[in-house]
């Protein structure tokens, strides 16, 4: 299958990774230096918890025209980037576009995408369970990971159609990523920001990291976590992955999920490729995220948020972030 990632960064270097290793004739739109280390040498992954090392060697471009026709195009941006480029996923000469991470606007993006496409779309949404961090200078992406990765994946509602599934179950082949598809993927991604938020919040109350965090704001981060998926459920939507809400409340899975917040603050290198250098490195997306978290919250005035308000007075304020944070890139 011949396929396109639109965008570089962290996630696209992997999700490019994982298509080159299902057979596929991959294409990688980068730009800038990123771009010139991928031509130049390949695209070089350290697997932080395989300990190993993987060269591929996708083609590189730096503007769709520079290419023809694909099966299957992903876009992989960062959220308060990704309506830059819906006109460009519109030209392109492809049957199926996914766009792949945090977005809270995803029926404005399909509408854009497919009121001007050239050709015949279908539009999925997608979330990749993978994290690290790119050093532009060596050229070389570190990643965190468990196996071999996992998509979640589905229409903006409902099912998508058997010619898309079947499109997508070609492209992963026998990569080992794991492909899970959801019924409804705009709930998917207003539950995902329930759990990611907080971590965020953590971050940057402690300077950017979680290490200096105490066992009283990891507990405190849970129980915001596990309000935000109440107030998600009081608004109609469903808690997709189906049930993840119990990470955050009691029991077997609440003690695993606290588990990895230890694990993330006394291992800064594990805090960081998992959550914490994506905090730093991608400030206006994580506001931008903020923000359209807070809309959904407004929809429920009288649902009690106690936890998730104090750890949000926790958070320095928008100018001295923005001052820290704001012109690094991800």
């Amino acid at each position: 299958m011949k396929v396109l990632v639109y965008g570089a960064g962290v996630i696209g270097s992997y999700l490019a990774h994982v298509l080159c290793a299902a057979g596929n004739d991959v294409t990688v739109l980068a730009r800038g230096r990123w771009g010139e280390q991928l031509k130049a040498n390949g695209l070089r992954i350290r697997h932080h918890l395989q300990r190993k090392d993987t060269v591929d060697r996708p083609r590189v471009i730096g503007s769709i025209e520079e290419d023809g026709a694909f099966d299957a195009v992903f876009a992989v941006m960062p959220y308060d980037k990704m309506g830059t480029i819906l006109e460009s996923l519109a030209a392109v000469e492809s049957p199926l576009v996914v766009l792949v991470g945090n977005n809270m606007s995803p029926a404005e993006m399909q509408e854009r995408i497919l009121a001007h496409t050239v050709c015949r779309k279908e539009v999925l949404f997608a979330f990749q369970m993978t994290a690290g961090r790119r050093d532009v200078e060596s050229g070389v992406l570190t990643c965190e990971r468990l196996g071999e990765g996992r998509m979640d994946i589905g229409a903006l509602h409902g099912e998508p159609s058997v010619a898309a599934r079947n499109r997508i179950d070609s492209v992963f082949g026998s990569s080992g990523c794991r492909v899970f598809w959801q019924p409804d993927m705009e709930a998917y991604l207003i539950c995902h920001l329930a759990a990611v938020l907080p971590i965020a919040y953590m971050a940057y109350a402690n300077g950017g990291t979680m290490k200096p965090t105490t066992a009283a704001q990891r507990k405190l981060a849970m129980s915001a976590s596990y309000e935000a998926y109440g107030l998600i459920r009081s608004l109609g939507y469903p808690v997709l992955p189906a049930e993840d809400e119990k990470y955050y409340a009691p029991g077997l899975r609440g003690a695993l999920m606290r588990a990895v917040y230890d694990v993330m603050a006394k291992n800064e290198t594990v805090g960081d490729l998992i959550a914490c250098a994506h905090c730093r490195n991608a400030y206006a997306e994580m506001e931008a995220l903020d923000d359209a978290f807070a809309a959904v919250i407004a929809r429920a005035p009288e649902y009690p948020m106690p936890s998730w308000n104090a750890l949000r007075a926790q958070v320095p304020d928008r100018e001295r972030l923005r001052a820290l944070y704001g012109k690094r890139n991800h």
